[in-house]
């Protein structure tokens, strides 16, 4: 038994429901590590589920947290392949908020060795979110061009990353006109464009003739439509998000949510086939449970070698609140990672 530190809802709702306790926890069960927490990466999943808008939030009191980055302090019985002192990356189904966390070991893979614990905590699902919908969904052929919204947000620089190693071509959309030249300076994007009133008209110049064979979308409304128009025959649009579903306070904005809910874009199933086009949706928590599959990704993910993660911004375990508001704004670049310790 030992001591932790824990940031714990007692129920979804309202990010003011997270308290920091300590807690005690058991020693490892078989086939389990415990992993003595150096860094966390925050998710807008996080969020949705602090908020009660994700369907796989847990009933009750929860842990939030779905990724992580630390070393190995014990192991359970039946565990081989790692040793106290490994230090790791991992995905957590819940959880990640928190000082220790004992998860099972086929949830962790080493850190590689020029990776700092930021680098580490901001990779697995952001990398794996990407991955799976452009290759899996999206079947990402070389040459194609790809528009990637949210392009200076976590997954959004992955994706383009491996893009790049396909060779396609990728036009970027940004909130805000600050990312815009820190994307053409420092993640090689072919193009990108801020999501404004005139944003459909700079799409399709950026496209430039060029056929849209594939959607990154994470923001709904609108601007899902102006893509899904913009997009060529044969084309996919991958959904994994609705960040204009997102609030930036610690509750849900029901009236504006019910607004948007019934305002938002409806695709006919029925006019499919001759728009030769397709949409595709998926969570990437629902894979938790596919380890095999997680893990087969994980090696082909890990064999295009891409660079770390490119970490916006670092705040301490006790500025775990400031770090949330900051990451609902929308205004960071890349990851925010909480880190422990020093």
């Amino acid at each position: 038994m030992r001591e932790r530190q824990v940031y714990r809802m007692s129920r979804a709702g309202s990010i003011k429901n997270l308290k920091l306790l300590t807690e005690d926890l058991e020693q490892p069960q078989a086939g389990e590590v415990c992993v003595k927490v150096k860094a966390i990466g925050l998710n807008f999943a996080d969020i949705f589920a602090m908020q009660g808008l994700y369907s796989a939030t847990p009933a009750g009191s929860f842990i939030p947290g779905l990724e992580f980055s630390g070393e190995i302090i014990a192991i359970g019985e039946a565990v081989e392949e790692w040793k106290v002192g490994d230090k790791v990356m991992g995905a957590t189904k819940f959880g990640g908020y928190g000082s220790h966390i004992n998860i099972h070991h086929r949830y962790v893979i080493p850190l590689p060795e020029e990776w700092s614990f930021e680098e580490g905590a901001g990779f697995l699902v952001q990398g794996l979110t990407a991955y799976y919908a452009l290759t899996e969904l999206g079947n990402l052929q070389r040459g194609m061009t790809v528009l990637i919204h949210s392009a200076a947000g976590g997954v959004g620089i992955l994706a383009n990353r491996i893009c790049k190693k396909y060779g396609a071509y990728t036009i970027g959309s940004v909130g805000r006109a600050n990312k815009v030249s820190f994307l053409l300076a420092q993640e090689a994007y072919d193009e990108v464009i801020l999501r404004d009133n005139d944003f459909y008209e700079k799409l399709v110049s950026a496209l430039d003739g060029r056929p849209l064979r594939l959607v990154m979308e994470c923001i709904g409304g609108k601007i899902l439509m102006q893509g899904w128009k913009a997009m060529a025959p044969m084309g996919r649009m991958i959904v994994y998000g609705n960040a204009s579903f997102s609030s930036h306070g610690a509750k849900p904005d029901y009236p504006a949510l019910l607004w948007k809910y019934f305002k938002r874009p409806k695709i006919d199933p029925l006019r499919l086939p001759t728009q030769n086009k397709s949409l595709m949706g998926f969570n990437l928590i629902y894979l938790y449970e596919q380890t095999d599959m997680m893990h087969r990704m994980l090696g082909e993910l890990q064999a295009l070698q891409l660079r770390p993660q490119h970490i916006g911004q670092i705040y301490k375990f006790e500025e775990m609140q400031e770090a949330i508001h900051l990451f609902q704004q929308g205004k960071t670049i890349g990851k925010v990672v909480v880190k422990i310790g020093e």
